[in-house]
């Protein structure tokens, strides 16, 4: 390209043409020079409009031939050198190439080339090849919930290149920028944070207990962890559900029936199974070859066995292991007790108040750490929790398990729905107004969240009381437990202002508790 030259006016001067990649004293080249690699049984169309998959044509007012990226939206322009060989430029970053990036395209799961459809032995390709074909790419928002059936404290929403192929759902750190120019260049795509494999998973529309968002999938893998995946479209999400279900579907139908079989009879811990598969499978033979052969079945059967035990969600479900207490949804635990109130809670308060108020730090004093997880594995194994058992004799193990126990629900005491309005409230100039729209937001809240603020709430104002003795006020109880009752579902760049805005509506609260809460 000679300087100066503007490189939108292929008429006048064209644009740069590729390095040459032939003798210049040719007047005719190869078919080779038009085909894709490995496809020279194929020539390329000799219409200038034929589009590669993945790309759309359309001519420009000014007569230019244009190929859109269906993925990207980057458009390349068609040109001819001075002997008529196509070739391809991007005005974007001015580079020229004789063929457009190729797009991965959705197809058929599995296709087999047989070497009969070469016409060039040189050329010729094994007898059966799969290849991978993307389903499905965008940018989702997504967070992991539960690690191989450890629920996790906090949900951290994201946004993330996802890509479904192949049966795995792959959740990539790049921006959608860089996850875009990662198509042209696979190889430039960072590492995976997370890798899902659809084998076994389900998938399902997540319940408002799981997130206050709209338009959010669950997906349970085989190995017990779950992830929630969202978008503001509902139209996207859908289009998501429908190809994720696909692909859960089309794994399920893909195995042979002798292996369905194996799924779906398994029984955990069965050694009368595991006994016919080493009688049927592992029989003596007379060469050391079939006696190898045989004992590498019966390892691959004893580890697909292995791999298709129950996932602790569905025995959650089917009431083989107890529900926990510390980490279990407000809802759930209240359902399941039969109470508006966790019994926990109840407890927590009642002991607290019979051994006295006037204990110095009440609630600012943190209690042995290794006590309260004792305590805390007492109550989750336990239903018969005795608090004046000599082991929880000191009053800061039980006031630190209860506030262990509030920060580590899945959603805090108000919820997510309702921070940002609480906050606004919060932030209101004139006081009478600011106190109403409060009182108003927590009347609005559910049952179960609504009856545990007050009994904690009360028995907050009872140890005020109590501050000459306790050297708690208000200001000191609202430090404490602002951020714990009070907090954002994804992280904020303010986060000391919003920690002052947290323990300022704990604050009001406690000041206007009586107004606030209605009597019995």
């Amino acid at each position: 390209m000679q300087p100066g030259l503007s490189p939108l006016s292929p008429r006048d001067q064209r644009p740069p043409t590729p390095e040459t990649d032939y003798p210049e004293s040719l007047t005719s080249y190869p078919e080779e020079d038009y085909s894709p690699v490995g496809s020279f049984s194929e020539p390329r169309s000799a219409s200038p409009l034929a589009t590669p998959p993945g790309w759309s044509c359309h001519v420009s007012p000014e007569g230019q031939t244009l190929y859109t990226n269906h993925f990207t939206q980057e458009q390349w322009m068609r040109l001819e050198d001075e002997h008529g060989k196509p070739y391809f430029y991007n005005p974007d970053d001015d580079s020229v190439q004789w063929e457009l990036p190729q797009v991965p395209v959705p197809a058929p799961r599995s296709i087999c080339k047989s070497s009969q459809d070469s016409e060039t032995p040189a050329q010729a390709s094994p007898p059966e090849e799969k290849i991978k074909t993307l389903d499905k790419a965008g940018v989702l928002h997504r967070t992991k919930t539960v690690d191989k059936g450890k629920r996790l404290r906090k949900k951290h929403w994201s946004a993330s290149w996802t890509v479904l192929e192949g049966g795995i759902l792959t959740f990539f750190k790049d921006s959608k920028a860089s996850a875009a120019g990662g198509l042209r260049q696979p190889l430039k795509l960072s590492t995976p944070e997370y890798t899902v494999d659809l084998r076994g998973a389900s998938l399902s529309w997540a319940p408002k207990d799981k997130s206050s968002r709209k338009n959010v999938l669950e997906l349970r893998s085989r190995d017990g962890s779950e992830y929630l995946i969202q978008h503001d479209s509902e139209a996207i999400i859908s289009t998501w559900h429908k190809a994720i279900g696909e692909g859960i579907q089309e794994l399920s139908a893909d195995l042979p029936p002798e292996e369905e079989s194996e799924s779906s009879n398994a029984d955990f811990g069965s050694r009368e199974r595991l006994g016919s598969w080493l009688e049927g499978e592992a029989r003596p033979t007379a060469g050391a070859a079939t006696a190898e052969s045989d004992l590498s079945k019966v390892r691959h059967k004893l580890r697909k066995f292995l791999l298709r035990r129950p996932t602790l969600q569905s025995l959650r479900e089917k009431g083989y292991i107890k529900d926990q207490v510390f980490g279990c949804a407000l809802a759930a635990l209240c359902e399941r007790e039969r109470s508006s109130v966790p019994r926990f809670v109840q407890q927590c308060i009642r002991t607290v108040e019979a051994r006295g108020l006037d204990i110095d730090g009440l609630y600012r004093i943190s209690g042995n750490l290794a006590t309260i997880q004792k305590l805390r594995y007492k109550v989750d194994h336990d239903e018969r929790l005795d608090l004046e058992d000599g082991r929880w004799e000191d009053v800061h193990v039980i006031t630190g398990a209860l506030k262990l126990f509030f920060r580590e629900l899945p959603e805090p005491l108000f919820p997510f729905s309702h921070f940002r309005q609480f906050i606004e409230a919060i932030k209101l100039p004139d006081q009478a107004q600011r106190s109403r729209r409060v009182r108003d937001l927590v009347r609005s809240l559910p049952a179960p969240n609504h009856d545990t603020l007050r009994l904690l709430f009360q028995h907050l104002c009872r140890v005020i009381e109590h501050g000459d003795q306790n050297r708690m006020s208000v200001q000191s109880v609202a430090i404490v437990f602002g951020p714990t009752l009070l907090r954002p579902e994804t992280e904020e760049t303010s986060m000391p202002m919003t920690m002052v805005f947290q323990s300022q509506v704990v604050e009001l609260i406690l000041q206007r508790c009586s107004d606030i809460f209605r009597p019995h």
